[in-house]
């Protein structure tokens, strides 16, 4: 079998899909410490386990949620998500803006404009300009981001 067609471990494929749980030991229901069905990597599986012991079983939301790692806070967050969302509504999700949405269509090609291929990008500069043509205050890492340049570590 070829190496990328070689089975995947489930940790693995969890973690792709951003649905691996990042405490699995701070979930101590006994169901999650037997291994077999209940996996305690399974942000998924951990959080509808707990909603479903307090909805079904009645449990303290203060017990339950310490029995599962969480603060309250985030089982009442869980408990909106599988309201509005159902299972699909625990899976973890980024929030907030998924791109650079204050630079698109006009903005964009202006910033394209003003930058010549190959040369360093001067995105304060660029920051300056689009605030003086278009009126709006853009951080110059918003400009980076459009242009595909990778944050590096100083």
């Amino acid at each position: 079998m070829p190496p990328n067609e070689r089975k995947r471990s489930k940790t693995d494929v969890l973690a792709e899909d951003g649905t691996l749980n990042p405490t699995p030991s701070n979930v101590l229901d006994a169901k999650f410490q037997e291994g077999g069905f209940f996996d305690p990597h399974d942000a998924v599986q951990v959080k509808y386990e707990m909603l479903r012991r307090v909805s079904v079983e009645k449990g303290s939301i203060t017990q339950i949620s310490d029995e599962y790692g969480v603060s309250r806070p985030t089982f009442y967050q869980a408990r909106a998500d599988f309201e509005q969302g159902g299972i699909a509504g625990l899976v973890p999700r980024k929030r907030g803006p998924h791109g650079p949405h204050k630079i698109q269509g006009e903005v964009l090609a202006f910033l394209k404009l003003q930058h010549t291929p190959g040369e360093p990008l001067r995105a304060r500069e660029l920051a300056k300009l689009v605030r003086k043509e278009f009126g709006l205050d853009v951080h110059p890492r918003t400009i980076e981001r459009a242009f595909g340049v990778k944050k590096t570590v100083e």
